[in-house]
């Protein structure tokens, strides 16, 4: 008998395809017909404006919201509907814009725990260390529980994690929100460290000029639906067209 983690994906295969995917909250329609492709090993920012749907979209390629319909795909597999257990173990893994950490344990056990799991007890060592190489400030709070950490630490720690074993594709949500410059500046260090190692990013931001400066590919998304899909580069006119039509909705309607 062969289990879904047995069909090998193509060599060409997009790290994550979204194809016609809807989604809802309850009685709420949160997307609609929503449709994109993250290359292998590539960089795409997903962008939008408050309300948009770009969180619910991380959450549904990542298996912790369903979706009503389409196909999502990472790694050529079929991953529709599965829960988020098993879309991670086809490579997937999603940073939240939240904690994304165990808050009783310290930053110490945190990464020991996944490093363990995903690398193997003898290997787990030397992905410490590096991890505390690549953010000094999480070898500094070793001991400290990851709860008491300030927001902008929870972030590296949570990318720590990801970093020393990296996955297929990883999708980063909102990791700037509310975080100083010069924390932000770290992050953004840190997904680039992952995308060189191999890992293809979804990036959800609302700092456009961010996430423009490390992705190579955009989706703009307008109450739930692609209004652009295309060169990073392009985005920023994408957006100032979306906004206008809104505008001119609104004023039209008044």
């Amino acid at each position: 008998m062969t289990s879904d983690l047995d069909l090998a994906p193509s060599v060409a295969a997009p790290a994550l395809e979204v194809d016609h995917v809807s989604a809802s909250y309850g009685p709420y329609r949160a997307l609609f017909d929503v449709s994109f492709k993250v290359a292998a090993g590539g960089t795409t920012a997903l962008l939008g404006s408050n309300g948009a749907g770009k969180s619910t979209v991380a959450r549904v390629v990542s298996g912790l919201l369903p979706s009503m319909n389409g196909v999502i795909r990472v790694g050529g597999r079929d991953v529709t509907r599965k829960p988020a257990f098993k879309i991670a173990r086809h490579g997937m893994a999603h940073v939240p814009e939240g904690r994304g950490i165990l808050a009783s344990l310290t930053v110490e056990e945190n990464l020991t725990l996944v490093f363990r799991q995903r690398l193997g007890r003898k290997r787990a060592h030397d992905a410490l260390e590096r991890a505390y190489s690549t953010f000094p400030i999480l070898g500094q709070r070793r001991k400290q529980r990851g709860g008491t950490l300030s927001g902008g630490q929870q972030r590296l720690l949570s990318l720590a994690k990801v970093l020393m074993a990296p996955p297929e594709v990883l999708v980063a949500d909102e990791l700037s929100l509310g975080l100083a410059p010069v924390v932000i500046d770290a992050v953004y260090d840190g997904l680039r460290s992952i995308n060189q190692a191999g890992t293809a990013l979804l990036v959800v931001e609302q700092q456009v000029d961010r996430a423009i400066g490390l992705c190579e590919q955009a989706v703009v998304l307008e109450h739930g639906s692609v209004a652009f899909a295309g060169p990073a580069d392009q985005a920023v006119k994408a957006m100032e067209r979306v906004l206008a039509s809104r505008d001119r909705a609104v004023n039209s309607a008044s």
